[in-house]
């Protein structure tokens, strides 16, 4: 009897690691999770290691053995970042094929319904990329705003605390945004926040936690939120737009998957400034909210790097519990 090979899927959030281990035909053999993959901040051999901590929550023996390694990874932004952990997961004997990618192109074969096409994902930051028909690739550095991004959870609590320090101390318009950080915080005031965050007695990794407030506030009509949230909605639409022209897309039918916290949870306001954005801008192009996780965008991957029947990827969506949070 013929050896089935064996992939292993790993995708590596801010928050999460999740890896799968599946068959050549779409059979999950295991499924794992460990915490946070942060190469930037833990280095290179920490982030690996907490990979190897999620295989061992699935019960796999040791890290190799795996014919093919599909790693979708946060903080892997630049090639060089994707090569560096490359080597590092070859080194630890994964296995003799290794793929290291940013997350989004997991994402993108998540959400679309064919190999190519555009993902923008707005959660605790944000990104996109896009692959043509023909595979070439669009993308961004995505290092935050000293490579010209905005929003996400954080970009957009930072600038809900920026407008709520002005509207207690007079510099700015009043909000409810004021109330909105106090309320989260436990604060009397929003300068208590302030000095918390500047003697490092709450981390300010926390202001995404701010996001919400915002589109709730923006909901009731207040000026201030609403034009934060129209801010956010056109970072979506411009990454889209840019990454749809760089593959001389705009002019053909393409999907544009949106996922992330932000995009997926559903707020209205946001979600109509994003489709009338792109109805302009890019009118051929068809958004797509993401409802599978990006684990399983990873396996799709691996499962097209190793040559696996179509039946295979149809037995994988239909019978797994990969869309499970």
């Amino acid at each position: 009897m013929t050896r089935r090979r064996v992939l292993v899927a790993v995708d590596g959030g801010n928050s999460k690691t999740d890896v799968a281990v599946v068959t050549e035909d779409g059979e999950i053999l295991a499924t794992g999770r460990a915490g946070a993959f942060a190469p930037q901040s833990a280095g290179v051999r920490a982030a690996v290691d907490v990979v190897e901590e999620a295989v061992r929550d699935a019960g796999w023996a040791g890290a190799g053995r795996f014919d093919h390694v599909a790693a979708y990874l946060a903080g892997a932004d630049l090639p060089v970042e994707e090569e560096a952990l490359a080597r590092e997961f070859a080194a630890r004997g994964f296995g003799p094929d290794v793929v290291v990618r940013n997350d989004v192109f997991a994402l993108l074969r998540a959400g679309a319904s064919r190999p190519w096409g555009v993902a923008v994902v707005c959660g605790a930051g944000i990104n996109a990329a896009g692959v043509s028909p023909g595979g070439e690739v669009a993308r961004f550095p995505a290092l935050g705003r000293i490579s010209g991004d905005w929003g996400g959870g954080q970009g957009v609590g930072e600038e809900a605390l920026w407008h709520a320090v002005r509207a207690e101390d007079g510099r700015g318009p009043a909000t409810a945004l004021a109330d909105a950080v106090k309320e989260h915080f436990g604060t009397a005031t929003v300068e208590e926040l302030v000095l918390a965050l500047h003697f490092g007695e709450v981390d300010r990794g926390r202001l995404h936690e701010l996001a919400p407030g915002v589109f709730a506030a923006a909901g009731t009509g207040d000026a201030v939120a609403a034009a934060l949230v129209g801010r956010q909605a056109e970072e979506v639409v411009v990454l889209a737009e840019v990454c749809l022209r760089r593959l001389g897309l705009l002019e053909t039918p393409a999907e544009v998957v949106l996922g992330g916290g932000l995009l997926t949870a559903g707020h209205p306001l946001l979600m109509d400034l994003v489709g009338a954005g792109l109805a302009v801008r890019a009118p051929k192009a068809e958004p797509v909210v993401s409802g599978v996780r990006s684990i399983t965008g990873a396996v799709l991957c691996g499962l097209e790097r190793l040559g696996a029947a179509e039946t295979a990827k149809a037995r994988l969506l239909t019978e797994s519990n990969l869309m499970d949070t």
